[in-house]
């Protein structure tokens, strides 16, 4: 445990609706916890489960109750009369908690900080992304029609209640009222959601870390890497394309698992050099990226935060990844990796052959990937921020 901390302890409550698959949400939730534990406070976490959700009855209801639950209202109530916080920290509410969450913390005096992993109170689909593209239709919008529309998160009803949670909530004033410190992972996504409605001076960005620090690899494997779902918005039909090109003249390790797992499992048989490693865990995946020479995040949508970036970094691992979104604000150019042409397998194929023909300007960007974690990523940085966002929404509260 870490002694004599500057800011004090203090007593957090962490809620987090879990996914029935784990993804970087989940991860972030428990490396802000032990964190936090390690610097000495006193932290619990309530959290539920989709797993919960079993049959189509339960769908019904839980449709129904996304956009206010009295039941979740009165659990966290009662948890914060139990444990009796000095903050309560939001990271997913959808679709079990819901915004009802909110009024329990209001009710109690307990000041409110909301993460925003994804786009959700945004985007019907969080990702901005319909049929291969990107698409902000919703964006701005008080009803967000267009992702009903087109049906953007599994079908037209379930669309709807999304589209309604964040309508009505924006109507009774939720979004802008009942949350004293949004936390966005980007510059980028805080930009996105102040042109949607909420509050800029509400929002501050906090980007997720990586804690303990695992130290610097060798990069003495002859490899690319990816790792991460094998779903089709992490670009895998373009990084696939680009080995195709490459004929194997770049060896390329696969890390995960998806519904494109047959398709990466086929492509692995066809094409020389490329293997697919399927999951592995997370001291796994480091192990990897320390022998690696680069990552690639080929994503064809708006990234929440990709945390590979981050993990990459901290083993001075350079990345290759798209032009778009908030990648561009996390990869500096030439310098910790190469951005590419969205989609476009010849582009990704040329700056990887570009990196295979220069050690030199490779090992300065190693370097440089380094430099990345330690000012903006690591554990220690990261707690600052944390602790700075915690004292800015007590503030905020005693002022309102």
């Amino acid at each position: 445990m870490i002694r004599a901390d500057p800011f004090g302890i203090m007593k957090i409550l962490l809620l987090h609706n879990y996914y029935q698959r784990q993804g970087g949400e989940d991860i972030a939730v428990a490396r802000e916890r032990e964190l936090l534990e390690a610097h000495g406070h006193d932290v619990r976490l309530y959290a539920v489960s989709n797993e919960t959700v079993k049959d189509k009855w339960d769908i019904v209801k839980t449709a129904w109750l996304t956009i206010y639950s009295r039941s979740a209202r009165r659990d966290v109530a009662d948890e914060i009369d139990r444990f009796r916080p000095d903050v309560v920290h939001v990271h997913n509410f959808f679709p079990l908690l819901t915004p009802s969450v909110y009024d329990a913390c209001r009710a109690a005096a307990i000041p409110v900080i909301q993460s925003l992993h994804n786009y959700r109170l945004i985007c019907v689909n969080t990702q901005f992304l319909r049929n291969g593209r990107v698409c902000e239709l919703c964006l701005g919008k008080a009803f967000p029609w267009p992702g009903v529309l087109h049906n953007c998160w599994r079908n037209r009803a379930a669309s709807g209640t999304v589209a309604a949670m964040v309508a009505v909530h924006r109507i009774l004033r939720t979004w802008t009222e009942k949350v004293d410190v949004y936390l966005t992972l980007t510059d980028f996504a805080r930009g996105k959601f102040i042109q949607a409605g909420l509050p800029a001076e509400k929002i501050v960005v906090k980007p997720n870390f990586v804690h303990p620090d695992p130290g610097v690899g060798s990069s003495r494997g002859d490899y690319a890497l990816f790792a991460g779902r094998l779903v089709p918005e992490k670009g895998i039909a373009t990084l696939l394309a680009a080995m195709e090109r490459l004929r194997g003249r770049i060896p390329l390790k696969i890390v995960g698992a998806g519904p494109l797992t047959d398709q990466v499992r086929a492509s692995a048989r066809r094409i020389p050099n490329l293997e697919w490693v399927g999951q592995q865990s997370p001291e796994g995946v480091l192990a990897l990226m320390k022998d690696a020479r680069v990552l690639i995040v080929p994503s064809i949508y708006y990234e929440g935060f990709a945390t590979v970036i981050a993990e990459a970094y901290s083993v001075g691992l350079p990345v290759v990844a798209t032009q778009l979104g908030s990648l561009p604000s996390l990869i500096a150019d030439g310098h910790s990796g190469l951005l590419f042409r969205r989609g476009d397998p010849d582009d990704l194929a040329a700056k990887l052959t570009w990196l295979w023909a220069h050690p030199r300007e490779r090992d300065e960007m190693r370097r440089g990937a380094r430099h990345e974690f330690e000012i903006k990523y690591s554990g220690a940085r990261n707690y600052e921020m944390l602790m700075a966002v915690y004292a800015r929404a007590m503030a905020h509260l005693r002022k309102n």
